[in-house]
């Protein structure tokens, strides 16, 4: 179920969601150090972590779901958000060279129909971003934040989901290693806190960020073959005796002089 893009654009307002913008944007920031001349679509909520490439990439298209709803992005500039269904994407094939999904597959209700139509617009070898909250992490439990309202995954569950839909996982890492808080002289330290979670527990780590990269190929399952018998045509020579090859060949008599 998708949170209301007001919440969501509310949330990212307040403290904590501009906090989470900083230390998960950095983690995106090293996948993905620059997008000169790409062109990238960002599926669920990705505004906040979008804008750093908005002044770099040839284009830069936020996808709201319908069931989300659509503001207005980015603030004070041109307008490049749109509504979609995302299992039903209005885009050709073959015209993004990255996607960024945040709430998105953890909201949506057919995550496999979402990355087909994520696979289908990306160009051969495009690459793609998958950020959901970590099953084993203090965030997916808690409502603080977006994070805590969608389906979380373990690291083997969403490389799984990738794989079935023909994605190559590339790359990961994690995110708020720090406790789910609102409170500000914690959220001051937070990239302290982010720095001594990284190295010690990151296995319990908020978020899980995956790259992928688009496959072009699809494993086929290898049956029974079918043994079809192949007719072909038989030479009889002349004063063949009937029966030889299954039939008499016989010939027009002479015609008499």
């Amino acid at each position: 179920m998708y949170l209301d893009v007001a919440h969501q654009r509310t949330f990212y307002d307040l403290p904590l969601g501009r906090m989470l913008r900083v230390l998960v944007g950095a983690r995106i920031r090293t996948f993905w150090p620059t997008l000169a001349g790409k062109r990238l679509i960002g599926i669920g909520y990705t505004g906040p972590y979008m804008r750093p490439y908005l002044d770099e990439a040839e284009r830069c298209i936020a996808a709201m779901p319908a069931a989300q709803g659509v503001v207005a992005w980015p603030r004070g500039g041109r307008n490049s958000a749109t509504l979609v269904d995302e299992t039903d994407l209005p885009f050709p094939d073959s015209i993004f060279d990255n996607a960024l999904l945040v709430h998105g597959i953890d909201h949506c209700g057919d995550p496999d129909a979402l990355l087909r139509e994520v696979w289908r617009v990306l160009t051969p070898g495009g690459r793609l971003i998958v950020v959901v909250p970590n099953r084993r992490g203090l965030w997916a439990r808690s409502e603080i934040s977006p994070f805590g309202y969608g389906r979380p995954f373990s690291r083997g569950q969403i490389e799984q989901l990738l794989k079935t839909c023909q994605f190559r996982t590339t790359g990961s890492d994690e995110a708020l290693c720090l406790p789910p808080t609102r409170w500000r002289l914690l959220l001051r330290s937070a990239r302290a806190w982010e720095q001594v979670g990284r190295r010690l527990w990151p296995a319990f780590a908020g978020l899980l960020i995956i790259e992928a990269e688009k496959q072009l190929f699809r494993g086929v399952p290898v049956g029974k073959k079918r043994l079809v018998q192949a007719l072909r045509p038989v030479f009889i020579p002349d004063g063949a005796a009937p029966g030889v090859h299954g039939s008499a060949h016989r010939r027009d008599p002479a015609p008499k002089s």
